[in-house]
């Protein structure tokens, strides 16, 4: 089977659908490598940037590679608006698939086209988008994903939304979630560890939220014992440790930004930026837990990443979150930043309930393995083509 994956989101900065895409063409070189037994897959990533080149990496070892100096925004508009150039002129080569992993098609002329729809967030908040996903998602998303011959989506959830939103019939999704990464659980929590954000500092993350619950922990765990002279309580187990907001910041996150920057979260809180997924691990491990309070996810892979490492997670009730964190720790109301600090302040201080969120957690990761998703992945491909024969033979 050959097949044609649109590397680009993973390109530059893996984040989201990055890390995915990465992790995905990961899976699918070790589970089905050319050279092997069938059925094999002869799997080619494309790349298209005026400044930026594909380096192959080592976990890529396997997959073709074209490389084209042509820039994103030229290339999309030329794809997204004429559906023009198809895989086959641009690459010089034939596929039996094309796969986009965002909700747009890559056109080709007689590959079978797959598409991956992660959330539905540009249709349902359109304000928060910005420019050729504010420009094309919206009005073309829709018409792509019933043309599509497949339809991949991380969650259940997402399911749902594709099928409400835009009309496709749950028959035409596979669900393929991500998988937990090959982390070994750290031995202890630290105890002087902080408490983690992680994601991209965009309105969807509810990270005004995350900072109103910080703000009214501050107030009401770390008064003054002595007024006059500004002591803090003795008591260790009183104190809050610092929040770490780890992710590329937007044009929205400016006011947060303001906000970390004066008291009461001065010194408190502190952004960090990106991440490189070489030191995700190291980020996790110094954590004593995860903070995920999004009003939606598609998914949710820093909630994933935690628990498989034995960190505790609060998350949101809403979106894909309760779908994947299960039992394994509190789910609270987005809208209430009084019951997320509760959330936090229990973690923090019932070692016991911390430790059973820990077991939970490292049970539920192990649920989600990337060479199931590859899988599943591949037989979706080989039910896209099944489809465009079919659909050929009937035209």
């Amino acid at each position: 089977m050959r097949v044609l994956i649109d590397y680009r989101p993973a390109l530059r900065e893996r984040s989201g659908s990055g890390e995915y895409t990465h992790q995905l063409v990961s899976a699918l070189l070790a589970s089905f490598p050319a050279a092997g037994p069938s059925p094999a897959l002869a799997l080619t990533l494309f790349s298209s940037s005026w400044k930026d080149r594909l380096a192959p990496e080592a976990d890529l070892d396997g997959a073709a590679i074209v490389d084209r100096h042509i820039p994103v925004r030229l290339l999309n508009l030329a794809w997204h608006r004429l559906g023009w150039p198809p895989a086959e002129t641009l690459t010089g080569s034939a596929f039996d698939v094309t796969h986009s992993p965002h909700p747009l098609l890559l056109p080709a002329r007689n590959a079978a086209q797959v598409i991956t729809i992660h959330d539905l967030n540009f249709l349902t908040h359109p304000e928060r988008t910005r420019g050729e996903i504010r420009r094309d998602y919206p009005a073309l998303t829709r018409d792509h994903a019933h043309r599509a011959d497949a339809v991949l989506v991380p969650s259940a959830y997402t399911a749902g939304e594709v099928e409400r939103l835009l009309g496709l019939p749950r028959e035409r999704m596979t669900i393929c979630p991500p998988g937990a990464p090959d982390w070994t659980p750290r031995a202890t929590t630290p105890t002087d560890g902080y408490v983690l954000f992680f994601s991209t500092l965009e309105p969807r993350k509810n990270v005004g939220g995350l900072l109103d619950a910080y703000e009214r922990m501050l107030a009401t765990r770390q008064r003054p014992l002595d007024g006059a002279r500004g002591r803090q309580p003795s008591d260790p187990a009183r104190q809050i440790p610092d929040l770490v907001l780890a992710g590329k910041a937007t044009a929205d996150a400016q006011p947060w930004l303001d906000r970390i920057s004066r008291p009461p979260l001065l010194g408190k809180v502190r952004h960090i930026g990106y991440v490189d997924a070489d030191d995700r691990r190291a980020l996790y491990e110094g954590a004593r837990l995860l903070v995920q309070p999004s009003f939606d996810e598609g998914f949710g892979m820093s909630v994933l990443e935690a628990m498989s490492l034995g960190v505790p997670v609060i998350a949101s009730s809403r979106g894909s979150l309760p779908e994947v964190v299960g039992d394994a720790g509190p789910l609270v109301d987005p809208d209430q930043p009084a019951d997320l600090a509760h959330a936090i302040a229990r973690v923090l201080d019932d070692d016991a309930f911390a430790s059973a969120c820990v077991e939970k957690g490292l049970t539920r990761a192990r649920a989600f393995r990337w060479d199931a998703t590859a899988h599943r992945v591949y037989d979706t491909y080989r039910e896209a083509i099944n489809r465009r024969t079919q659909a050929a033979r009937r035209g």
